[in-house]
């Protein structure tokens, strides 16, 4: 089995961690924090997961994270919400950029998403961490998770879990 590994950052990572953990082809989701290097070195939150290339592409991967967060809005949290996708190595960098450029089209406006390499990772504290998984009905799910997993459902259900 082949393995990659990649950084998405962009909203809350509760949401960014229930995602990827949706998608066939990732094997490991770790929600935590993520910084690169100066100027983009504070923490943010994002997720660092392993997949496996031959079992779902790192477009579609992609292609889901801009859909299930504000990926073209530069608002006022984009600290703590770095719209990123966080890459291990130059290669990767470059395949990801021109991803980001062939996906531009499918949206109105600019992507604010950013290629940055993945420096250190946190990892969230445990009983954060599956937050879907272990608070699935409560509030925060129902109202922000919920509907992302319902979009991914509907427009990724090919790599739908």
């Amino acid at each position: 089995m082949a393995h990659e590994t990649i950084g998405f950052g962009g909203g809350c990572h509760w949401c960014t961690e229930a995602v990827f953990a949706a998608l066939k082809g990732v094997g490991r989701v770790e929600q935590g924090f993520i910084r690169s290097k100066p100027p983009d070195d504070g923490w943010s939150e994002a997720v660092r997961l392993g997949f496996d290339p031959d079992e779902i592409d790192r477009d579609v991967l992609i292609e889901a994270h801009l859909r299930t967060h504000a990926s073209t809005s530069n608002h006022s949290m984009r600290g703590k919400y770095r719209s990123a996708v966080y890459v291990v190595d130059e290669a990767q960098g470059e395949a990801v950029r021109a991803a980001l450029g062939r996906l531009q089209a499918g949206f109105e406006r600019p992507l604010v998403t950013r290629v940055l390499s993945l420096g250190a990772f946190r990892a969230s504290a445990e009983p954060f961490r599956n937050y879907h998984e272990k608070q699935a009905g409560g509030p925060f799910c129902t109202r922000y998770i919920d509907p992302k997993l319902a979009r991914l459902r509907r427009d990724f259900a090919a790599h739908f879990r």
